[in-house]
């Protein structure tokens, strides 16, 4: 059972048809909304600042999300896919993004909708991703123009196949 703990009182607070990992961590003052799923060895944090995450969003293996002690709380928008053993730290990510596996964004950072983060991609703090692009390197730098279609296929792909993958465990 995955380990869900309140942290000064604060609890995690789920929508609908959630899955957690057995050993996905989700602590504080997280708020996750529907169809969204959190795998194995992925850690939630909301103990120093708040998470605030929307639909249809999979946090993949290895993955933590987090923030910065009174600085900067993370919010996650739909249709969100996070993956294995990237780091979202105290940023905003809009709808429809996918962060690649092993990248990290860091705090303050504001990825708009529509975006792919490149695997292994360093998002520095402070930056703006552009909607509709796809940002890679160390530091991440704008590297292509995405269509529309391109986007909406892939990113909607992704987030219903984990929606898919956890009817698997259930």
């Amino acid at each position: 059972m995955a380990i869900v703990k309140a942290v000064k009182g604060i609890e995690p607070k789920f929508g609908k048809n959630i899955y957690l990992a057995e050993n996905a961590t989700v602590v504080g003052e997280v708020i996750m909304g529907d169809d969204c799923t959190v795998w194995f060895n992925a850690v939630v944090r909301g103990d120093v600042h708040c998470i605030h995450i929307g639909n249809k969003v999979n946090i993949q293996d290895g993955a933590v999300i987090h923030c910065t002690y009174q600085k900067a709380p993370t919010t996650i928008g739909n249709n969100v896919s996070i993956g294995h053993n990237a780091i979202v730290h105290g940023c905003t990510i809009e709808d429809n993004v996918l962060i690649g596996m092993g990248s990290i964004v860091m705090d303050n950072a504001h990825v708009e909708k529509n975006s792919i983060i490149a695997a292994g991609a360093v998002i520095l703090e402070n930056t703006r991703v552009e909607s509709g692009s796809i940002y890679a390197g160390v530091p991440a730098k704008k590297v292509k123009t995405l269509s529309p279609e391109h986007m909406k296929g892939l990113v909607e792909r992704i987030a219903n196949n984990y929606v898919m993958y956890a009817d698997w465990f259930r």
